[in-house]
């Protein structure tokens, strides 16, 4: 599916998977289009906002039991000036069913608004793995969310990297429904220039014996900021939850700066939860260690960001992505570097 200033443009479906009953479509070209799109539980002001002025929607359902074995692919792009986009995202993965699913944004060197939503519901036992790789331009405002619901005994392995955008949040509520369910999520972002990057999460334990395990790192250099608040919510019918957070965001130069709240609210017992964050300089010892061994400075706190980074990049669903992930973020840490030689940061 490829989306244009958040209007669905271009559909191109397998026709096997399709006869099989696989389904990419805008939701204006389904019978139950406007009933699918009502489903959206939380409301706030830039909820309403998209839901006014929604100009189409990506629907993708996945019938029960089907394995999708290569990904489905969601490309939006911003290529108007002044324009504000509403795009949204609803992915319904049936019963038993496998399947990943990417979306990739990007924009030319345009001024914008962007405010998506992201809805994906894991059916029982259902496998969902979902990557959004975010690399709009540094004139794009946005204010995004996602919402997944993850069902009994099914895994949901979601996972964000940010790169882009003038002022980028994400606010990301995952709700555990299912007795055994499970949510990973993962991002890594990096912010240079005077970008901020702004995540908000929830991990929202409903039913018993749930386990949700958040990893968020990011790095700031020049101006940048981040910051990170996520809350652990475990209900009173959800004992046997394991829940952990972890936030943790290096600080390359010292105009940036980040921030990290992690909170935890229990209303039962029988349960294993954490939460840890930090923000601090890249270590001394490593750099040390690196610049005796003969590397250059720069060539030696590029490596230990993409060291840093690793982690999370390894767990990202679709391995054949991270190359290139690594690749975009080797440049722009060589231009960081380039830009601090010249003097011009």
């Amino acid at each position: 599916m490829v989306v244009r200033n958040g209007r669905p443009a271009r559909i191109e479906v397998d026709p096997a998977l399709a006869a099989r009953g696989l389904v990419v479509a805008d939701a204006a070209d389904l019978p139950d289009g406007d009933d699918l799109l009502s489903r959206l539980h939380v409301a706030d002001a830039f909820t309403d906002l998209n839901t006014a002025f929604l100009p189409g929607a990506t629907v993708v359902r996945i019938p029960r039991g089907m394995v999708v074995e290569r990904p489905i692919v969601i490309v939006h792009h911003l290529d108007g000036d002044g324009i504000a986009s509403f795009a949204r995202t609803l992915v319904l993965a049936g019963e038993s069913s496998d399947a990943t699913v990417i979306e990739h944004q990007s924009s030319s060197d345009v001024a914008a608004f962007s405010d998506p939503i992201v809805e994906l519901e894991v059916g029982d036992a259902a496998q969902l793995r979902y990557l959004n790789v975010q690399d709009l331009g540094s004139r794009v405002f946005q204010v995004g969310y996602q919402a997944s619901r993850v069902g009994r005994d099914a895994t949901l392995r979601s996972s964000v990297v940010a790169l882009g955008g003038d002022y980028a949040r994400v606010r990301t509520d995952s709700r555990l429904e299912g007795k055994g369910g499970t949510s990973y999520l993962t991002a890594v972002y990096f912010a240079d220039g005077g970008r901020m990057h702004d995540f908000r999460t929830i991990q929202d334990h409903i039913a018993p014996k749930t386990t949700s395990d958040l990893l968020f790192k990011g790095a700031v250099s020049d101006n940048a900021r981040s910051v990170y608040s996520g809350l652990i919510r475990v209900g009173k019918e959800a004992r046997g939850t394991n829940a952990f957070q972890t936030n943790r965001n290096l600080v390359l130069s010292e105009g940036a700066g980040a921030e990290s709240v992690p909170n935890l609210e229990i209303e039962t017992n029988d349960v294993i939860c954490s939460h840890a964050s930090a923000v601090g300089p890249i270590d001394d010892e490593q750099r040390y260690y690196l610049e005796s061994r003969g590397i250059p400075p720069e060539v030696a706190e590029r490596l230990i960001v993409l060291g840093f980074f690793g982690e999370v990049l390894d767990r990202l669903p679709l391995s054949e992505a991270v190359a290139g992930l690594r690749a975009t973020l080797v440049r722009r840490l060589a231009e960081r570097a380039g830009s601090v030689q010249d003097g011009s940061s």
